[in-house]
């Protein structure tokens, strides 16, 4: 029994092909809403997978620890770079 096609607005990024993703970005919604659903289900997915196991390790969280560590290095960037070149004489 042959799977039917699944229409490419239902494909996910990955299963996109390059031909196809005028017509995929074309179909998804880039309202307000449709974002934060958007960020809704990136957490869910996030959170279930990560977090919400049997058998959960430090892994999950380790993720989120290091994400802050390295955007709040990337937004203070320029304040340490200044600081390193200042001379103290």
């Amino acid at each position: 029994m042959a799977d039917r096609p699944v229409p490419v607005i239902e494909k996910r990024l990955l299963d996109v092909k390059l031909g196809e993703l005028g017509t995929w970005l074309g179909g998804r919604n880039f309202t307000p809403m449709g974002l934060i659903s958007a960020v809704r289900r990136g957490h869910d997915r996030y959170y279930s997978k990560y977090i919400d196991v049997k058998r959960g390790g430090i892994g999950g969280v380790a993720m989120v620890l290091t994400a802050y560590v390295v955007l709040s290095y990337v937004w203070q960037y320029d304040h340490i770079k200044h600081d390193r070149w200042r001379k103290y004489h």
